[in-house]
């Protein structure tokens, strides 16, 4: 087929010699145009012997112009340079004036709008906060005009353990954001230790706990632990859950010494976080006019109290109490019942449990503690258990996950009695792998041993 002509390859660099290959455009050492050679004419100059040259045809014009200098005289090629570099002269041979400087530009204001001269901004910042693990090595070389370390007695940021905590709960060292006093609480009072966690799901934890132990009048000892579940649709949730757990702990802890019968004090104590829920609706006028349409703060709760022969549990809304025997050998058992629609559906007859648990109404809760609800009816009741035992006070971010007593059973360690603290973290952590959806507390209350043969009351 038809290809273009091409040109003769030239074996040398006319500009600096240098050795070319064949389809080379452009000098590799000086980068002179190669394009610019002429082709290699067919044949060769006739050359006369013994030396001679013919002189060479006048130009067919008739203008005798002078021969261009291929050469600096010592066989090198004249070196090309760009017009800028050669000084210029008139037509009298005289060199040109220097031009006059420019006039200076006046700096202009930065125009509005994105700016091309600003140097490039990586695509990743280093992490402010320092790595945890270097702190220890760190500390005693740190730098001069660093943030101070935490005192003694501060409290010591979560995120690069050096910090202090200022009063607004950020870092004065890397102004990491603390996780909140309620996120996750713990506590071991004697025998009876109680567990609260976010969960994974909500943006605060809305539950609160009390737990403690006293001594009866004849010396017998006495555990007490109260779960309260803020009600999300409410105003003030997590107010109403901390005020009512508090109210009804301590009086529990205050009318058992005095003799006051378990069962009176569980009610008695229930009326009590009522009337401090019902207090946090009295605002002042100012917060009323800002949310003139917010519900009164609410919650639910449950109870038990245990001593040496007796175990009594007390509640208001849909949070549970469990017993489970410390040997297994005997079926476990629920120990309350739901204020909820789902409860009333079984209990009127016209659902199974299933069935009415498995209604999106199922948690609408029927009772609870607020200045909003309807008539208080708090529930107790008592048991003698006739065996060593583990009483479970929980909310339902729990028991949503072991709702029947053998499942709440078999999550539980067998060591929970002796173990109450451990035992709680356990049932937490059941709920959070279960997927979290709520706030999850539960309280443990392990029942002493009683006397074989004693019977349920």
């Amino acid at each position: 087929m038809s290809q273009m002509p091409q040109q003769a390859a030239v074996s040398k660099c006319p500009s600096c010699e240098e050795p070319l290959e064949s389809g080379d455009r452009f000098c590799g050492a000086c980068g002179y145009d190669l394009s610019a050679v002429p082709p290699r004419p067919d044949d060769h100059p006739t050359v006369a012997v013994g030396g001679a040259v013919p002189a060479p045809a006048p130009p067919p014009d008739g203008v005798d112009w002078p021969a261009a200098r291929d050469s600096d005289g010592n066989g090198r090629p004249v070196p090309v340079h760009a017009a800028a570099e050669l000084p210029g002269t008139d037509s009298g041979g005289s060199p040109l004036p220097p031009p006059p400087a420019a006039p200076p530009v006046p700096s202009a204001p930065p125009a509005p709008g994105v700016r091309f001269d600003r140097p490039r901004e990586p695509e990743e910042y280093p992490l402010q906060a320092p790595d945890p693990r270097l702190t220890a090595s760190a500390a005693p070389h740190a730098e001069q005009g660093a943030e101070p370390a935490a005192a003694a007695g501060d409290k010591v940021c979560v995120a690069c353990r050096a910090g202090r905590v200022d009063d607004d709960g950020y870092c004065e060292n890397c102004g990491h954001a603390q996780p909140r006093e309620r996120d996750h609480m713990e506590q071991e009072s004697g025998p009876v230790a109680a567990v609260s966690d976010r969960g994974l799901r909500h943006h605060r934890n809305e539950d609160a706990f009390s737990v403690g132990c006293t001594a009866l009048p004849d010396g017998a000892p006495a555990s007490v632990a109260i779960v309260c579940d803020g009600v999300s649709s409410a105003t003030r949730p997590d107010d109403a859950s901390l005020a009512a757990s508090r109210a009804a702990g301590e009086l529990l802890l205050t009318a058992l010494p005095r003799g006051t019968h378990p069962q009176q004090a569980m009610h008695d104590a229930i009326l009590a976080a009522s009337h401090a829920v019902n207090a946090l609706a009295d605002e002042p006028a100012t917060a009323r006019e800002q949310g003139p349409h917010q519900n009164a703060p609410a919650c639910t709760l449950v109870g038990a109290v245990v001593t040496a022969g007796l175990l009594v549990v007390g509640w208001v809304g849909d949070s549970r109490v469990y017993w489970v025997p410390a040997d297994r050998a005997t079926p476990p058992a629920r120990l309350t019942e739901d204020d909820s629609w789902a409860a009333q559906m079984v209990a009127a007859g016209l659902m199974n449990e299933a069935e009415a648990y498995a209604d999106e109404r199922a948690h609408a809760i029927t009772g609870w503690l607020g200045a909003d609800a309807y008539e208080l009816e708090p529930h107790t009741a008592s048991f003698k258990p006739d065996r060593p035992g583990v009483v479970v006070v929980c909310t339902d971010g729990l028991w949503n996950y072991a709702e029947s007593a053998e499942e709440m059973a078999d999550a539980m360690p067998l060591d929970a009695a002796t173990r109450p603290l451990h035992g709680a973290r356990v049932l937490v952590g059941h709920a959070l792998d279960g997927g979290g959806h709520d706030n999850v507390t539960v309280a443990l209350v392990p029942f002493p041993a009683v006397p074989q043969g004693a019977g349920s009351a």
